[in-house]
């Protein structure tokens, strides 16, 4: 086996990713995911903790894509609007993964333990979105009630995406489910 080889940690992400679709999440050994790809077991736990976390890697760069985007939003942008558009660039950003994305769903939701991760990784988002706002000078109330209003917006429009057999676009899901949501606020 080659020493170094380039793009180790994409190559374990789609390894693994092939693996727990074929084989199942459970069955399948990070031995297993290192062989797949051509890599040791030890390069595997240079990039990732555990199993779980290949499904989760991209956590901290989008914690990074809402944070910047709220922040660069101009001064004079309602909060909802700030993490309107922090929602539709991350959405952008994962548009192009769209069938990884789909797999990646299959797997979780078969998982009650990997659900639970996801759920983390969707609270530690409000919590990004939330100290960001405050940042912007935003009353604490409410940017927590924005952020997480922000995140519903977000896991309704991406299961919709990963779950229509179409060719969805998940920036306009985005901004269609936040108008439902602020439609149904303005409803008697």
């Amino acid at each position: 086996m080659v020493r170094w080889e380039p793009n180790a940690r994409s190559r374990l992400e789609q390894a693994a990713l092939r693996l727990y679709v074929e084989r199942g999440f459970e069955q399948t050994t990070v031995a297993e995911i290192a062989r797949e790809a051509g890599l040791t077991e030890r390069t595997f736990f240079r990039h990732f903790a555990d199993k779980r976390e290949v499904l989760f890697a991209g956590s901290a760069g989008l914690h990074e894509l809402l944070a910047d985007t709220v922040a660069g939003s101009p001064p004079t942008a309602a909060p909802i609007d700030a993490v309107a558009g922090a929602i539709e660039a991350a959405g952008a950003r994962l548009q192009e993964r769209r069938e990884i994305a789909r797999q990646r769903q299959a797997v979780i939701a078969t998982h009650p333990e990997l659900q639970e991760r996801e759920l983390l990784k969707l609270a530690s988002l409000v919590a990004v979105l939330a100290d960001t706002l405050r940042r912007r000078g935003v009353p604490a109330t409410a940017a927590s009630l924005t952020a997480e209003a922000g995140i519903a917006v977000f896991k309704v429009a991406f299961d919709r995406w990963v779950n229509d057999p179409g060719e969805p676009n998940l920036p306009q899901l985005m901004r269609e489910s936040l108008d439902e949501l602020k439609a149904v606020t303005r409803s008697h």
